[in-house]
């Protein structure tokens, strides 16, 4: 049996689940789609254009939870094996959430481990260390995971501890410009000589994160990672460490 760090049973799952990304906002896409619909039905003036917005609201609810449901997942498939891991390494995932990326790459690293570092807020459902560690355990990749609560702009681990460090939409939570530069350079100063960094984050966050590097390639990871459309598309950042 799998336990939490306090020696308590983990819950047990049937396999990995990723809860919902920013739970609210599909929430209220759809409640106001629905709420168009109803309006539309009254036949006052302007239910066509009532009914359009309507269509347009729900069609933007769905795009959404496909992305954070099953699009994304897939995304960080695709960009976990272009990195072209041995296996043995060491990786960080910052803001691990409930672990979809942290897994991902577990698997991919047999003799390897994945630390995944966290403050747990409530921007995806079902936010906690344990969810994680369950999900690792329901995944088969309990004995490579570890979590720690931990603040993006102030890591604690030492300098140069691993050799790819990953974000999925956590650095542009950050509050201030100033923090989230500090956020991008903690997770450089973390890496090992000729390591990689890769963060997805929206495309004006994506650009600045760059920029501030003096590095990295911009890549637009396409209609699978839309947060209810285009203006809402997900770029990666992938830089490398200099040797």
């Amino acid at each position: 049996m799998v336990k939490k760090p306090n020696g308590s049973p983990l819950p047990t799952l049937r396999g990995p689940r990723y809860g919902v990304d920013a739970p609210a906002v599909p929430a209220v896409l759809g409640a106001a789609g629905a709420a168009c619909y109803v309006a539309a039905l009254q036949r006052w003036p302007g239910s066509v254009a009532t009914a359009a917005v309507g269509t347009v609201l729900l069609a933007n609810a769905a795009v959404y939870l496909h992305t954070t449901l099953r699009g994304k997942l897939h995304i960080w498939e695709r960009e976990l094996d272009r990195a072209g891991l041995r296996g043995d390494e060491h990786l960080l995932d910052l803001g691990c959430g409930r672990g979809a990326v942290l897994i991902a790459a577990a698997k991919r690293l047999p003799t390897g481990h994945a630390v995944g570092a966290d403050l747990w807020t409530r921007d995806q459902s079902g936010n906690s260390p344990e969810v994680t560690l369950a999900n690792a355990a329901a995944a088969g990749v309990a004995d490579r995971v570890e979590v720690h609560t931990a603040d993006m702009t102030a890591l604690p681990f030492p300098d140069a501890s691993f050799d790819v460090v990953t974000s999925a939409l956590a650095i542009h939570n950050i509050p201030s410009s100033e923090a989230r530069y500090r956020a991008v350079d903690e997770a450089m100063r973390v890496l090992r000589p000729g390591g990689q960094l890769l963060v997805a984050d929206p495309w004006p966050m994506a650009r600045k994160y760059a920029r501030h590097l003096g590095r990295g390639t911009l890549r637009p990871l396409g209609p699978g990672y839309w947060y209810g459309g285009p203006w809402l598309g997900i770029t990666l950042v992938h830089a490398v460490k200099d040797r």
